[in-house]
C-alpha cells in the first residue's frame, strides 16, 4: 500500500515537472519566434505595398449629376445581328527609331451590329390592299447598332519605345477605327440584304394573323 501511493507521489511529480517544461520550452519558443513573425508580417505588408505601387487598383467614380439628354418612342423592328471580331493594329511614331520612339499596340475587339426596319416610317399610304392582296411598301432597312462589346474586347499587346511614353489617344484611335471595320465588315456581308428577307418573313406571318394571308411586299415606299 505504502508503495503504491509514493509510486503515484513520483507519477504526480514526473507529470507536474513535466508540464512546467513544456511550458518553459513554449515560452521560450515563442519569444525566439516573435521577432521573425513581426519581421514577417512587416515584409509581407511591404509587399503589398510594392504590389499596389506597381499594380494599382483603379478607381472609378460616376459623376453623382446625370444629364438625359433627349428621350424618343421607338418602333424599331430588329431583324438580324452580326457577332463579328476584328484585329486592328495601331502605331505612332514607327519606321526606324520604332524602338526608341514608337508606340504600338494591337487590338482585338468584339463588336456587335443590328440591323432592321423603322416601323415608324411605315405610314398607312404606304399599305395597299386590292383584290384581296396586301401590298406593303416597306421602308429601307438600316443599321441601328454598330458598337464595340467592351467586355470582349481587349489590347492583346502594346509594345512602346524606351524613350517615349504610351500615347493616351492610341487605344482610343483603335477602338474607333475597330468599330469601323466592324460596321464594314458586316455591310460587306451583306447584314441590311439579310435583315430584309428576315423582315419580310416575319411581317408575312404577323399580317396573316391579322386577317391579311397574301401579302406582298415592294422595296421602297412610295
Amino acid at each position: 500500500m505504502k508503495d503504491n501511493v509514493i509510486s503515484l507521489l513520483i507519477l504526480i511529480v514526473i507529470v507536474v515537472a513535466a508540464y512546467f517544461v513544456v511550458q518553459t520550452v513554449r515560452s521560450t519558443t515563442q519569444a525566439a519566434t516573435a521577432p521573425f513573425q513581426a519581421l514577417g508580417e512587416q515584409n509581407q505588408a511591404m509587399q503589398t505595398q510594392v504590389a499596389n505601387l506597381l499594380h494599382p487598383t483603379p478607381t472609378i467614380i460616376p459623376d453623382p449629376m446625370t444629364y438625359i439628354n433627349e428621350i424618343r418612342a421607338l418602333a424599331r423592328l430588329e431583324t438580324i445581328q452580326y457577332s463579328v471580331e476584328k484585329v486592328i493594329t495601331g502605331e505612332m511614331g514607327g519606321g526606324t527609331f520604332q524602338s526608341l520612339f514608337g508606340d504600338k499596340i494591337l487590338f482585338v475587339g468584339h463588336g456587335t451590329v443590328i440591323a432592321g426596319i423603322d416601323m415608324m416610317k411605315l405610314q398607312p399610304e404606304h399599305m395597299r390592299y386590292e383584290n384581296g392582296v396586301l401590298t406593303v411598301n416597306l421602308p429601307p432597312t438600316e443599321i441601328f447598332i454598330a458598337t464595340l462589346d467592351n467586355e470582349k474586347s481587349y489590347v492583346y499587346d502594346r509594345q512602346t519605345g524606351v524613350l517615349t511614353k504610351p500615347d493616351p489617344n492610341l487605344e482610343t484611335l483603335v477602338r474607333q477605327r475597330a468599330e469601323e471595320e466592324i460596321l464594314k465588315a458586316a455591310l460587306e456581308d451583306g447584314i441590311l440584304e439579310q435583315a430584309k428577307v428576315n423582315a419580310e418573313a416575319y411581317l408575312i406571318k404577323f399580317f396573316a394573323a391579322l386577317g391579311f394571308p397574301n401579302t406582298i411586299f415592294a422595296s421602297d415606299p412610295g
